[in-house]
């Protein structure tokens, strides 16, 4: 019975982030009366399946793996956030519409704020716990990735969520339907800024998953999915317009959800690992 729950448990964290973003494109943004609750019975149910899952050995002031289990709950903590944006749907495409949902705009960006903290702070612990292994090489560069780009992206969400509200309400009362000339190169930093920000991320990211193999946490398979999506989400970033010539591709990859997703899958797994006890640090 252990057993099943785990496996249970581990399904339904796995397919958080699946129905978050089908439910969000295909539903998009509806009434706050509805998403709050639904979200907040998610946010439970996911804590009560990562502590079945792994969680639980914290409370084992004995187990070697409890500081382990913390960080891979740190990853996953950014996922419970953001599972709020199911509600939410897109970023509004007019002024019109982010004035209409101005709040709730505000709140996505502050979420993704404490998201990117939480992802900071969950490879902070790896690379901690990393250091005495065989992948402490590459988990240097990784923390190294991580913490040049999670201000960048921290600075990124404040604009999204503090600067272009405020503009887009400067705009409508004004009466402006096109964004003064003065705001378009201010605009390209903004455009150059995220795909600089999400490749340096998911090079971290990849950098952390040879350096989880190299310690023997993973295997090989996994680790090399991990590597495998970095390095096609990273080319997809950089490559130059492809913003225009592989517009849909662009834009799932360089939304901070991707990356953050990435990471809340190493720590779902990562906490399985801890609850088989079959990682010792």
């Amino acid at each position: 019975m252990n057993k099943m729950k785990r496996n249970l448990s581990r399904v339904y964290l796995s397919l958080v982030p699946l129905w978050t973003f089908i439910l969000a494109i295909a539903v998009g943004h509806i009434s706050y009366k509805i998403y709050l609750p639904v979200w907040i019975l998610n946010m439970g149910l996911m804590v009560i399946a990562a502590w079945i899952l792994g969680l639980h050995i914290i409370k084992d002031h004995n187990d070697v793996n409890k500081w382990l289990a913390i960080g891979a709950l740190f990853l996953i903590v950014p996922t419970m956030l953001t599972s709020m944006f199911f509600g939410l749907g897109p970023p509004p495409e007019t002024v019109s519409e982010w004035q209409k949902t101005a709040t709730e705009q505000q709140i996505r960006f502050i979420m993704l704020v404490i998201a990117a903290v939480f992802v900071a702070l969950g490879f902070g612990v790896l690379r901690e716990k990393l250091k005495t292994t065989a992948g402490n090489f590459y988990s240097v560069i990784g923390f190294s990735a991580i913490m040049v780009t999670i201000p960048l992206v921290i600075l990124n969400m404040i604009i999204w969520g503090a600067y272009l509200p405020e503009l887009f309400r400067i705009m409508t009362a004004s009466g402006l339907e096109k964004s003064p000339e003065w705001f378009h190169p201010f605009r390209e930093v903004i455009n150059l800024m995220t795909p600089v920000e999400i490749a340096i991320m998911y090079t971290g990211i990849a950098a952390f998953a040879i350096a989880i193999r190299k310690a023997g946490w993973f295997s090989r398979t996994p680790s090399m999915i991990y590597i495998v999506i970095c390095f096609v989400a990273y080319v997809i970033t950089v490559i130059p317009y492809s913003y225009k010539l592989l517009t849909i591709p662009f834009i799932i990859v360089t939304i901070p959800a991707s990356p953050f997703t990435l990471a809340y899958f190493i720590g779902v797994n990562l906490l399985r690992k801890a609850g088989d006890k079959k990682i010792f640090v």
